[in-house]
């Protein structure tokens, strides 16, 4: 490619539009965790900002803790294989025949969830995840050999169009000639003079890569000193790209998600402003001084080389400790940091934030809280399962169906959906609905009997959104079991008398006996 159609020039165009939201995930990284998106030439720890706060870390990485056992829980599948219902209604016709589908596809699921735990994705998942919260956006790429990388902020571009899809993405990396593979190295060197090429391997060369959306799925290759590398080239199905690309909120008419600390950045600063000031001025007012008066009988030199319990001639009076008088302007600091971490903590779901302070806290009023605190992240569950879980299960499948780890499946037919995340909130919601019916039908034992009790538990399931199908017996159901329960007593009465009189019998036996 040359001129304005090359990869490079279509990154730097790129690269001016990200600049404002970049610029935002620099601060906002700043005040939490430095390492995770460090300014352009601050790559060495030393030359990183200190924060005068921890909990803005503290919360980044409680809050992507908690995220990655939410999405992903440990020996749980976090997806299932749904099958069509127009095909799932013709094969219940056959009888034995669902039961057989769900059985084969529960195994296809165990296999799935056993290729991913084995990958040990978890570890580059929570970097990513932390990535997501502080600058809003990642990339991840799903590599053949099944690890996944991460790629910050500033290393790559995204271009999505109105609804928010991903049309293009390019990843801009530093490497050396030697890292290359030898057929990209010898596809290079036929490009460069000889100059070229003894420069380029003694210093690392740009190495672009383009993910482009077509009408069928993606394309795929990658240019070096403004050259294509055939090897490189590459077509990806339709949603099953190795390539994810993460943010936190979709904001519609932006390429780029807006991170999770932006929305309290004004909180964070505030308290980074007033924990510094409040350590300088600690460690100022820390600073022991004595003052003696010039014009008194007391002697300095006698003060300070005095040991211990010494006896000295002077006046008490001559003598004062120098002192900042500030107590009630930091008491004032110090509420108004405690106030700020209060908030933050709520934010951040640390277990801090829910525990009230007194004496009487009970245990129900804390799984409350916990519960409602977690409920609050439903919308973020939301869309990482459709741009996260959703592409990886996706992708893992297909990459096992090549390696014939996994049978090819109907298209259209059979698809994964998630159950863990968003969909677990559901469930828990259910639950406690559920909960809430059962205590609610306990206390009507007692209902006077012109009530009819059957309506009133069909009128509390629908108040609370229950489907009641086979959750309340029918008039037929219970008459059954009555009729049931009338013949088992009358079979008892009956087998009764025969039973005392078998037993008389062996123990008229027992007593005959020689």
């Amino acid at each position: 490619m040359e001129g304005n159609n090359t990869v490079a020039s279509w990154y730097n165009k790129m690269h001016t539009e990200r600049n404002p939201f970049i610029e935002r995930a620099y601060e906002c990284s700043e005040l939490t965790i430095p390492a995770l998106l460090p300014r352009e030439g601050h790559t060495g720890s030393s030359d990183l900002p200190t924060p005068y706060q921890s909990l803005g870390a503290r919360g980044v990485n409680n809050l992507a803790a908690k995220l990655l056992l939410a999405l992903f829980p440990p020996n749980t599948p976090f997806f299932k294989l749904a099958v069509d219902d127009f095909t799932l209604e013709e094969l219940t016709q056959q009888e034995g025949m669902r039961a057989q589908v769900e059985e084969g596809l529960n195994r296809i699921e165990r296999a799935v969830q056993s290729e991913y735990e084995s990958r040990a994705m978890n570890v580059s998942l929570f970097e990513a995840l932390k990535h997501v919260i502080v600058t809003g956006n990642v990339l991840l790429y799903i590599a053949p050999t099944g690890e996944l990388k991460v790629y910050r902020m500033d290393r790559y571009v995204v271009q999505r169009d109105t609804m928010g899809n991903v049309m293009k993405t390019i990843v801009k990396e530093s490497v050396s000639m030697g890292s290359l593979p030898a057929a990209t190295r010898e596809e290079l060197i036929k490009t460069m003079s000889d100059d070229e090429v003894e420069k380029a391997l003694t210093s690392n060369i740009d190495l672009y890569t383009c993910v482009k959306r077509t009408e069928t799925g993606w394309k795929v290759w990658q240019e070096a000193k403004n050259v294509v590398i055939e090897s490189s080239k590459g077509d990806y199905p339709e949603g099953k790209s190795p390539w994810i690309v993460l943010r936190w909120t979709k904001i519609d008419g932006e390429s780029y998600g807006r991170g999770y600390i932006e929305e309290y950045l004004g909180d964070l600063k505030s308290l980074e402003g007033l924990s510094q000031a409040i350590l300088e001025g600690s460690a100022a007012m820390a600073k022991l001084l004595f003052m003696v008066n010039p014009n008194g009988t007391t002697n300095k030199e006698d003060i300070a080389n005095a040991e211990n319990g010494a006896v000295v001639d002077g006046n008490a009076a001559d003598v004062t400790t120098l002192q900042a008088n500030k107590f009630a302007d930091f008491r004032v600091a110090l509420e108004q940091g405690n106030k700020l971490e209060e908030r933050l903590s709520f934010a951040f779901l640390l277990n801090s934030a829910v525990q009230r302070s007194g004496e009487r806290v009970t245990a129900e009023e804390i799984r409350f809280m916990a519960q409602e605190l977690e409920d609050a992240l439903g919308g973020i569950y939301s869309i990482l399962s459709q741009e996260l879980q959703l592409p990886m299960v996706s992708r893992i499948m297909l990459q096992m169906q090549k390696a014939r780890k996994l049978p090819s499946l109907p298209k259209g037919v059979v698809r994964p959906v998630i159950v863990a995340g968003f969909a677990s909130l559901g469930r828990g919601q259910d639950l406690s609905k559920l909960t809430q019916f059962v205590q609610l039908v306990a206390q009507l034992a007692n209902l006077p009997p012109e009530l009819n009790k059957n309506d009133i538990i069909k009128r509390i399931g629908t108040a609370l959104g229950i489907d009641m199908k086979g959750i309340v017996k029918t008039p037929e159901e219970l008459q059954a079991e009555q009729q049931q329960a009338m013949q088992q007593q009358m079979a008892l009465q009956a087998t009764g008398p025969m039973a005392q009189a078998a037993g008389r019998v062996m123990e008229q036996g027992a007593a005959n006996a020689p």
